[in-house]
């Protein structure tokens, strides 16, 4: 790996027109967050109150995971239209406006299940548009002459995202309380419909970069001529693991009765990912000659960068479960809090805050004090070895709530302030892997794929959360529930148990594998 003390540093200026897409960013986190956070809640206690009352949480973790997927699958699209047709800006301010409808529709449709559904739809859509582009249109401000100013924007875009998440998360859950979903739902798409403003006001500043021409040399072009490519006196087993996906995608597809729609469409895929990947990879060598070396090496490295995506799903089946599991925890907790001789009650979902809180001053602490810290004792914080880190912390936040979820099994009473601890350390995770691989992803990947592989970078949160919904179908499972039983902890804490070691074993797995990953410079020259 590189070592942040053998790069040259650079003498360009911070771009200008970098303010508008980090206030941008703001108000647009602060629109999603906002009404993210107070989705379970409102689920629960509003709009799916024709579910019985025992099942309406897990009927809400269900909803809400289901909206995270398609948020974190609709990048795909949105980086795909970037990279060929319109380019970046012309991508997020259209998918802006649908991001906008979408808003509309949950403050309209709060006692309509169709509606409300179309709203979520018109988010997940809109948002996922938008997603694996505004990072990649920061990255494409700056080039080699600036590219070390790079780190401290993408460190302020993260920044800004946890600030409108922080006040989001604080003040939505109260006026979901006192004024009703309507302004709850409504004050978040007057702030998206300012964002888009924000972003629309500087369109004369930017750097835009044009899409990339069809390419006979793609990405996609060279990864089938590896899989089909014959050679005298071999077999193909790349293109047999990629029958194998297909077979598993159909299979996946004929159980969508059983599995749930969702499941099913979002396993098939990863299978078809995974295997015509691995196909690719066994075969690649077999593509130089009908493609330029160049071309080759550049999938080589895509398919690379894949494998740390793959090995970061675990960490997001943990984080996402804090705007989920840990609020339903949060319900059956006391939430009467005493600070300093001061007493008041906290609202659940305002627990959420805690998290943006946090990174605001993680983010600076890391880079003054932590990570100057580590390389003056020759321990060089590098990209990889923060991600694994950050895994591992995940990890240990999911071992405390699982602990919290024993006490409250056992009838004790527990503080909602116990929950600081494991938001704390999953906080501390998620800055070391989300905001680490915001620029990881940029940085590695080839000019022609920065959007689809900024794309691919969120799919691996769809993947995390396919995770969490594979989990809950298979505890609904009278085998997997006697097995359970037979533990001596309930059916939450197990899961919360389950996930744990499912971390863990995806750190270790991570910190592997980033020993062998060579770094590489796809920075505009």
């Amino acid at each position: 790996m590189t070592s942040p003390a053998t790069e040259v540093k650079s003498t360009g200026r911070m771009p200008r027109q970098i303010p508008y897409i980090i206030a941008n960013e703001g108000c647009e986190r602060f629109s999603f967050y906002g009404m993210r956070n107070i989705l379970t809640p409102f689920l629960i206690s509003t709009l799916l109150l024709f579910v019985a009352e025992a099942h309406r949480p897990s009927e809400a973790k269900h909803v809400f995971h289901t909206f995270m997927m398609g948020v974190y699958f609709f990048p795909l699209l949105g980086g795909w239209l970037a990279d060929r047709f319109f380019g970046k800006y012309n991508t997020i301010f259209w998918f802006s406006l649908i991001y906008c409808a979408g808003h509309a529709c949950l403050a309209i449709f709060e006692d309509s299940v169709n509606g409300f559904y179309v709203g979520l739809f018109l988010i997940a859509f809109g948002s996922g548009g938008i997603k694996p582009l505004v990072a990649s249109f920061v990255g494409d401000q700056f080039d080699k002459t600036n590219k070390d100013k790079a780190k401290v924007v993408f460190d302020a875009f993260y920044w800004i995202i946890n600030f409108g998440s922080f006040f989001a998360s604080a003040l939505m859950p109260i006026f979901l309380r006192d004024y009703g979903p309507s302004v709850a739902f409504g004050i978040p798409g007057i702030l998206m419909f300012i964002a888009t403003m924000v972003l629309w006001s500087g369109k004369k500043k930017y750097v835009h970069v044009p899409p990339a021409p069809s390419d006979p040399h793609s990405f996609l072009r060279v990864v089938r001529t590896a899989v089909l490519a014959r050679q005298p006196g071999a077999g193909r087993p790349g293109l047999i693991v990629a029958v194998i996906g297909m077979i598993g995608a159909l299979y996946a597809l004929a159980n969508i009765p059983d599995w749930g729609f969702v499941i099913a469409a979002c396993t098939a895929l990863v299978l078809l990912l995974a295997c015509i990947g691995i196909g690719a990879s066994m075969q690649l060598d077999r593509a130089r000659g009908v493609h330029p070396d160049a071309a080759v090496d550049g999938v080589r490295a895509v398919l690379r960068i894949l494998i740390v995506f793959a090995l970061v799903t675990p960490f997001w089946s943990l984080f996402d479960q804090k705007a989920s599991t840990w609020i339903v925890q949060a319900n059956a907790m006391s939430t009467e809090v005493n600070l300093l001789g001061w007493t008041f009650n906290v609202i659940p979902a305002q627990m959420q805050a805690l998290n943006p809180l946090l990174v605001m001053l993680l983010i600076p602490f890391n880079n003054l004090v932590l990570f100057p810290l580590l390389n003056k004792m020759g321990l060089v914080p590098t990209a990889l070895r923060r991600m694994t880190a950050g895994i591992a912390f995940s990890a240990l936040a999911w071992i405390v709530v699982g602990n919290l979820q024993v006490q409250l099994d056992g009838g004790d009473t527990v503080s909602i302030a116990w929950q600081i601890l494991p938001y704390a350390l999953l906080t501390l995770g998620e800055v070391l892997v989300s905001a680490t691989g915001l620029e990881f992803a940029y940085s590695q990947a080839p000019a022609s794929m920065k959007g689809v592989i900024m794309a691919l970078w969120y799919l691996a949160v769809t993947v995390g959360n396919l995770w969490v919904l594979i989990v809950n179908a298979g505890v609904k499972n009278e085998a997997v529930i006697a097995h359970i039983k037979n533990s001596g902890v309930g059916v939450i804490a197990f899961q919360m148990y389950f996930f744990a070691g499912f971390a863990l074993l995806a750190a270790l797995a991570f910190g592997l594998y980033a020993k062998r990953y060579k770094m590489v410079d796809h920075y505009r020259a």
